[in-house]
């Protein structure tokens, strides 16, 4: 496979001593900003004594700040509106200033991060490469290779300060913790993403044919529908936690799971970036980019199709077929096998003796 460059600005570390203090930026949907996660994770382990901060807008800032991983976590106002997420980080700069970064990995590459970057003046910094065919994690490793902090590894592993966070929720929906946790994540955001509801109760009723197993499904309030008309196809052996956790709560979740299939939605990335065995159904979602990454992940794609990863929000054909000729059956061998696979192996989304195959 032909190697992608990477178009990557960056200033590389130069000094011989390692740097002290670093912030990442990242202020996208929760979801990438979560895909960041286990590669700032190996860059502290690879860095033993630097402190990392993270900024990131206030709505994603739940998972970040229940990991053990930064030692503070910077909410940026201003929802979705560039002009005033520029007027929060013009208040943010003297705080951040004051912190004399030896590094920032600028993770977003956009106005406001770009904004905060240039007002810091740091030894070292490095740019996120937005728009090359290769899946966000990937860019993120490499965007902290250009700042001069190379990672030989990436586990897939979170350590998050409250592990018990959402064990009093499962309890309360009737938990069983000798049984396997299978969650259930139908949360892409278009018709044209949307695996069929009945498909996941029928994947549900078979798997429970050939295994001890409960089902979760978690999410936001907007999910109530899909939540609704699973619980009335399972009854009893659904799980409903679907507006009722904190985001730091549902990754705690997750983290408890045997299995998770999922839609492309942010749950998904919880679940990978976790080390759980992930299957993601794909459909005009492009899996260059969002894909989950580790050997204990799989992706059901879209992009042997002529139509695939079309980024339409309803399918041309009227049929979501990119989706639909995913039959139960087959998902259930796919998890099978994926879960046979990953059985007592390590969770590594990255190791340098791999990269030939990235």
């Amino acid at each position: 496979m032909n190697r992608v460059y990477l178009q990557t600005r960056a200033k590389p570390w130069e000094l011989r001593e390692p740097p002290q203090r670093l912030l990442a930026i990242r202020l996208q949907a929760i979801g990438d900003v979560v895909i960041t996660l286990p590669y700032l994770q190996a860059l502290r382990d690879s860095l033993p004594g630097v402190e990392i901060d993270l900024l990131t807008r206030e709505e994603a800032a739940g998972v970040p700040d229940g990991v053990a991983l930064f030692r503070q976590v910077y909410r940026l106002g201003g929802g979705r509106s560039t002009k005033r997420q520029l007027l929060h980080a013009l208040r943010w700069l003297p705080a951040l200033r004051g912190r004399r970064y030896d590094a920032v990995l600028d993770l977003q590459n956009n106005r406001v991060s770009r904004l905060v970057r240039q007002g810091l003046r740091p030894a070292a910094w490095s740019e996120f490469d937005r728009y090359a065919p290769v899946s966000a994690g990937e860019r993120t490793r490499r965007t902290i290779d250009a700042a001069g902090f190379p990672l030989a590894r990436v586990e897939a592993r979170l350590t998050l300060k409250e592990p018990e966070a959402g064990t009093p929720l499962l309890r309360q929906a009737g938990w069983d913790a000798d049984r396997d946790l299978i969650i259930l994540s139908p949360a892409a955001f278009c018709p044209s993403r949307n695996w069929p509801l009945e498909n996941y109760a029928a994947f549900a009723r078979l798997w429970q044919q050939r295994h001890d197993a409960q089902f979760a499904i978690l999410g936001l309030p907007a999910m109530q529908p899909q939540a609704e008309a699973l619980a009335e196809s399972l009854g009893g052996c659904l799980l409903d936690l679907v507006g009722k956790t904190t985001a730091a709560q549902a990754l705690a979740i997750v983290q408890r799971a045997r299995l998770v299939l999922t839609e492309d939605c942010g749950l998904m990335h919880f679940a990978w970036v976790s080390g759980i065995p992930t299957l993601a159904l794909f459909g005009s979602s492009p899996h260059v980019w969002s894909a989950p990454q580790g050997s204990h992940s799989r992706c059901l794609h879209s992009g042997d199709l002529p139509c695939g990863a079309c980024m339409q929000l309803e399918c041309r054909f009227g049929d979501t077929r990119c989706l639909t000729r995913y039959t139960p059956e087959f998902v259930v061998a796919q998890a099978e096998e994926l879960l046979r696979q990953t059985e007592g192996t390590e969770r590594l989304i990255y190791a340098e003796e791999r990269r030939g195959s990235l």
